[in-house]
């Protein structure tokens, strides 16, 4: 089963128990259940995929309303509230209409099967509620139409590829259009957001960190922004690379949570030392040098943070501030960078490696957490996965530039409503509900450091720029 069936079968699940506790007075579980099972097959065979869910509670919970309604109605002294206009015979005759979907436009009928007849009815009525929200109502059996839904505002955006899963997810796009509005986003490196995308045609810019939204905001001009997300940077390995480096000191396990010495790093890379010189090495004994994988430092936000954190190190332990501290470190961080060979323009691509291909190419990977404890709630981790925390690390801060009032719209609504906050908690994003992160990532396994205290603080964006450009020109 595919990650998208997977979601949209949890989703039909949900809506299941939602009615079958709405019901519970009327209805038994299983007839429930087994309504919701029944209509949702009519959606088979359809590839817009994304509001079905919504479609099956609305009509099943249309269908319910309406037998409930009919038994009472065949109760013995039942009083039953009827529209004067409407009886057996209009019911009978009036063509199947989509408002009955709506719990206010609820009513009786002895038909409640026939709200939908054929696939291409299907079709039309899942299109009209992707593409405009709008339900077109064709309806002679009634003299005045029901009223039309209003359409979606459209807001585009462009983000960091790590939180891709997030605004895809239906949930989080059904939560959205309750508040009239439908997210579309591109993604793309945080720093390219940053420097070189025309943003002209979107309503906000969401990169993975605060330098690179310091600069939208310098070019457009911009003071607001907001910060509904954050996420430590992490290593995402295998446990006997873990194993491996325990015994070279650079790796210690706290518990259950292991933290990787990236000063212990540093003096590795600065020797040159390989996988195979390693002592006591049976797990992974390859001719490599010993190195995280990171993204292109010219385009990626995860890359930057990376820079961020060694740069730190490297230079005594202290942020690095003017021209002599980045002369000083700059031949190091550029070492860690070329020394790779091709890096990925996102954080999606060398994560994505670490997936599905393991530890012979990549065995430590820079991520965020969240991308981590995501893959966990989808189930794609595989035995022997670890995620561990540099020490020290740093705290992205996914921060959203707000260009048109829509945007601004998207912020607050991000920033505030307790429901996309929990949902992205699920995707493993700290958004604010420390409870629901900590049950999700409970729920799947994932050790988390739950106290983040070895965090430092990233350079200026000035200085941060002129570390990147100097290992940009490196490259040639």
């Amino acid at each position: 089963m595919g990650v998208d069936t997977l979601r949209e079968e949890q989703a039909i699940s949900r809506a299941a128990d939602r009615l079958v506790q709405l019901y519970a007075d009327t209805h038994s579980a299983e007839h429930v259940r087994g309504v919701v099972e029944a209509t949702h097959k009519r959606f088979d065979g359809f590839p817009i995929r994304d509001f079905v869910p919504i479609l099956v509670e609305r009509m099943v919970h249309a269908e319910l309303t309406a037998e409930a309604r009919a038994d009472q109605a065949a109760s013995p002294g039942a009083a039953v509230d009827v529209q004067p206009e409407t009886t057996a015979d209009t019911v009978d005759d009036a063509p199947d209409s989509p408002e009955i979907h709506s719990p206010e436009n609820d009513r009786p009928s002895r038909k409640p099967a026939a709200l939908i007849h054929n696939k291409g009815f299907l079709s039309l009525v899942a299109a009209a509620v992707v593409v405009a929200a709008v339900v077109v109502v064709v309806n002679t059996g009634q003299d005045e139409p029901p009223p039309t839904p209003a359409p979606l505002t459209i807001v585009r955006g462009v983000i960091g590829s790590e939180k891709k899963a997030f605004f895809e997810d239906p949930r989080v796009q059904q939560t959205l259009a309750g508040k009239g509005v439908k997210v579309e986003v591109e993604s793309a490196g945080s720093r390219q957001i940053a420097t070189s995308i025309d943003l002209r045609k979107y309503d906000f810019a969401f990169p993975s960190s605060a330098p690179a939204a310091e600069s939208i905001q310098r070019r457009r001009h911009v003071n607001t922004k907001y910060t509904p997300f954050s996420s430590p940077m992490a290593i995402a390995t295998f446990q006997p690379i873990v194993d491996l480096l325990t015994k070279a000191g650079v790796v210690k396990e706290k518990g259950t949570v292991p933290t990787f010495s990236v000063d212990r790093y540093l003096g590795l890379v600065t020797a040159g030392t390989k996988w195979e010189q390693l002592s006591r090495n049976d797990a992974y004994p390859v001719d490599k040098n010993i190195l995280v994988s990171t993204t292109d430092p010219r385009t990626s936000n995860s890359a930057a943070m990376y820079l961020a954190i060694a740069s730190y190190v490297a230079n005594g332990n202290a942020v690095v501030h003017g021209a002599t501290a980045e002369k000083s470190v700059l031949p190091l961080m550029t070492r860690l960078f070329t020394s790779q060979g091709y890096t990925d323009n996102t954080s999606e691509g060398p994560f994505n490696e670490y997936l599905t291909v393991g530890m012979g190419p990549t065995p430590m990977v820079w991520i965020y957490e969240a991308q981590y404890v995501d893959a966990a709630a989808r189930g794609q981790l595989k035995p022997g996965m670890v995620m561990m925390y540099p020490s020290p690390t740093v705290l992205s801060q996914h921060t959203l530039v707000p260009l048109t009032p829509s945007g601004d719209r998207i912020g607050q609504l991000l920033s505030t409503d307790p429901e996309l906050r929990g949902l992205a908690a699920e995707h493993g994003l700290r958004s604010g509900d420390a409870a629901r992160f900590a049950k999700v990532a409970t729920d799947h396994n994932v050790p988390v450091a739950k106290d983040l205290i070895d965090v430092v603080d990233i350079p200026s964006y000035d200085t941060l720029e002129h570390l990147l450009d100097g290992v940009a020109k490196s490259y040639g």
